[in-house]
C-alpha cells in the first residue's frame, strides 16, 4: 500500500516536471511569454505535506496527534450544520458568478464549462483511486474511504480554476479561493465524517 502511494506521488511529480519542461521547450513563443524557470523551492511545501500524509498513514503518534487536534477543534462546532458541504463549491461557483457580475474571465463560458468538467473528472478519478488504495478508516468507523478528502479536493480544484481564470484581473481572487479551500479542509478535518 505504501509503495503504491510513493509510486503515485513520484508519477505526479514526474508528470508535472515533464509538463513544465515541455512548456519551456515550446518553439512557439511570443514577446509576451517568458520561458518558465523551474525553482526547486516550489517543491518544499508540497513535499512536506505529502510526506506528512504518507508517514501519517502508518504512524500511531501522528494519528493520535491528529485525533487530539480534531477533538479539540470539534468541541465548538455544531455537527448539525456542515458548512464544508457548501464551501467546497464556493471557488468553482465564483468562477462563473464573477463573470455573470461583469468581471470578465479569461475563457468563454463554454470553455470554462469544459475546463471545469475535465478538471473535476480528473480530480474525482484521482481522489476515488487514492481512497481505494489507502483505505483509511473514517473517524466514525462507517467505512474505509476517508483519505483523501473529497470535499477538500473539490475546493482546491475550484480555487485553482478561480486563480487561473482571474489572476490577470487581481491576485485577490486567487487568494480568496485558496482561503476558502483551506477553510474547507480545516472544517473537513474537524468533522466526524471526513471525506
Amino acid at each position: 500500500m505504501n509503495k503504491s502511494i510513493v509510486l503515485l506521488s513520484w508519477l505526479i511529480c514526474t508528470c508535472t516536471l515533464s509538463a513544465q519542461e515541455t512548456v519551456q521547450n515550446d518553439s512557439i513563443q511570443t514577446d509576451t511569454l517568458k520561458p518558465l524557470k523551474f525553482n526547486y523551492k516550489q517543491l518544499i511545501i508540497p513535499t512536506a505535506l505529502i510526506g506528512y500524509g504518507v508517514i501519517g498513514i502508518e504512524s500511531d503518534q501522528l494519528k493520535s496527534w491528529n485525533s487530539q487536534i480534531r477533538d479539540e477543534v470539534k468541541e465548538d462546532i455544531d455537527e448539525k450544520i456542515s458548512i464544508d458541504d457548501f464551501s467546497q463549491w464556493a471557488p468553482a461557483a465564483s468562477v462563473f458568478a464573477l463573470d455573470a457580475f461583469g468581471v470578465k474571465a479569461k475563457h468563454s463560458l463554454r470553455d470554462r464549462t469544459v475546463i471545469f468538467a475535465t478538471s473535476y473528472a480528473i480530480m474525482t478519478a484521482t481522489v476515488m483511486s487514492l481512497k481505494s488504495i489507502t483505505k483509511i478508516e473514517r473517524p466514525d468507523r462507517s467505512s474505509k474511504n476517508s483519505f483523501p478528502s473529497g470535499h477538500t479536493a473539490t475546493a482546491f480544484a475550484g480555487a485553482e480554476m478561480l486563480w487561473q481564470e482571474y489572476k490577470d484581473k487581481s491576485i485577490w481572487y486567487g487568494i480568496a479561493g485558496y482561503a476558502v479551500a483551506t477553510g474547507t479542509g480545516l472544517l473537513e478535518f474537524t468533522t466526524t465524517d471526513i471525506g
